[in-house]
C-alpha cells in the first residue's frame, strides 16, 4: 500500500460521507451519467480512510442518480486536518464547475484563516525544535509543502490564488465585507437591505465592484447622520420622490401640449378634406330646428356661428383661388 493512498474497487456508496460543502448545486448531471453508462468511471472518487468525500462529488451524485451500490474509489492517506481538506475539495471544484461568487468568497474565507493558522503552526513547531519529517502529512497539504510563515496578506493572496488561480483577492474581500454589513444588526435597516439586494444581484452574475461601492456609501452615509436622523432621511426621500412625480408629470403635459400644437399646425390631405364635407353632407336633416334653439347653450352656439364664419372665409378663399386659375382642370 503507498503511503499517499490506495485503490478501493468497490466500495459502498453508502458509506462515503458527504459533509458540509461550498458547492450546492452539482449542475447538469445528464452528460456525466451518460458518459457513466457509456465507458464507466474512469477517474475514481477520492475519499480520507474514515470516508470522507473529498474529490467527486459529481460523480458521486451522478452515480447515485443511476442507482450505482458500488464505486471505484481513491482512499488518500495523510489527509488528516481542515486545511487540506478544502484545498482538496477547491482542486474538485475549480477543475470542473465553477464556484458562484459567493461560494468563492466563502471558501476564499475559511482558506485565508486555515491558512494563516497553519503557517502560525508551523511557525512555533519550528520554534520548539519539532522534527519536519514528523509533522509532514499531518499539519500540510498532502500534495505540497506546507505554507510558508506569512501575515495576512501573503494568507490574502494564498487562499485568493487557491480558489481563482489569481492573486488578487480584493473582489473576494469586497463580497465578504458586503456579507458583514447584511448581517450586523447594530446597522440600520436600510443598509442592511442595500447589502442583501446587492449580494443577491452578484449571485445571480452581476458586477462585485460596483455593488460593494453602493453598499459602503449607504455604511457611510449612515454614520455621518445624527441619532434619529433616519426618519429625516426617509422624509427627504419620500420628497425628493414627489418632486420627481411631478417634474414627471410636467414633462408629460409639456410633451402632450407641443404634440397638440404640432397636430393644429399640421396640413392634412384633400382627400381628408373630402371625406370630412361627404359626412357633413345633409347633416342639418339630423337635427330638430326648435329643439336645437330651445336646448343649445350660449357657447355651443357662439362656438357653431364661429365654426361657420372660419367656413365661409375658408370658402371664399378656396373659390378666390380657383378663379384664379391655379386649380387643375376637371
Amino acid at each position: 500500500m503507498s503511503e499517499r493512498g490506495h485503490i478501493e474497487l468497490d466500495r459502498s456508496v453508502g458509506s462515503i460521507v458527504v459533509g458540509e460543502r461550498h458547492r450546492r448545486d452539482p449542475g447538469d448531471l445528464t452528460p456525466l451519467m451518460d458518459s457513466l453508462k457509456r465507458v464507466g468511471l474512469l477517474q475514481p472518487v477520492t475519499i480520507t480512510p474514515d470516508g470522507y468525500l473529498i474529490c467527486g462529488y459529481r460523480r458521486l451524485q451522478a452515480a447515485k442518480k443511476l442507482g450505482w451500490h458500488t464505486l471505484r474509489v481513491w482512499v488518500r492517506s495523510g489527509i488528516s486536518d481542515e486545511l487540506t481538506r478544502l484545498l482538496a475539495e477547491r482542486d474538485e471544484n475549480t477543475t470542473h464547475k465553477p464556484l458562484a461568487a459567493d461560494e468563492a468568497a466563502k471558501l476564499y474565507a475559511e482558506l485565508r484563516v486555515l491558512i494563516d493558522e497553519d503557517a502560525q503552526r508551523r511557525m512555533r513547531a519550528t520554534q520548539f525544535g519539532s522534527k519536519t519529517d514528523e509533522t509532514a502529512g499531518q499539519h500540510g497539504p498532502a500534495d505540497s509543502a506546507g505554507p510558508e510563515t506569512c501575515g495576512l496578506g501573503d494568507a490574502r493572496r494564498r487562499a485568493a490564488e487557491m480558489v481563482t488561480g489569481k492573486a488578487s483577492y480584493a473582489r473576494l474581500e469586497q463580497i465578504l465585507a458586503m456579507e458583514r454589513v447584511a448581517a450586523d444588526r447594530d446597522l440600520p435597516q436600510h443598509v442592511r437591505k442595500v447589502a442583501d439586494v446587492e449580494l443577491a444581484a452578484i449571485r445571480n452574475g452581476g458586477p462585485v465592484d460596483p455593488g460593494y461601492q453602493r453598499v459602503m456609501a449607504a455604511k457611510s452615509i449612515a454614520a455621518m447622520m445624527a441619532p434619529g436622523a433616519e426618519d429625516e432621511l426617509n422624509e427627504e426621500a419620500e420628497k425628493a420622490l414627489q418632486q420627481a412625480k411631478a417634474d414627471r408629470r410636467r414633462r408629460i403635459q409639456e410633451k402632450k401640449r407641443r404634440r397638440e400644437e404640432e397636430a393644429a399646425n399640421h396640413k392634412r390631405s384633400t382627400r381628408s378634406f373630402n371625406l370630412k364635407w361627404a359626412e357633413m353632407d345633409g347633416w342639418s336633416k339630423k337635427y330638430d330646428v326648435d329643439q336645437i334653439a330651445r336646448e343649445i347653450k350660449p357657447d355651443d352656439w357662439a362656438l357653431f356661428l364661429r365654426v361657420i364664419d372660419e367656413t365661409k372665409s375658408f370658402a371664399d378663399a378656396v373659390a378666390l383661388a380657383r378663379e384664379s386659375g391655379d386649380t387643375p382642370e376637371s
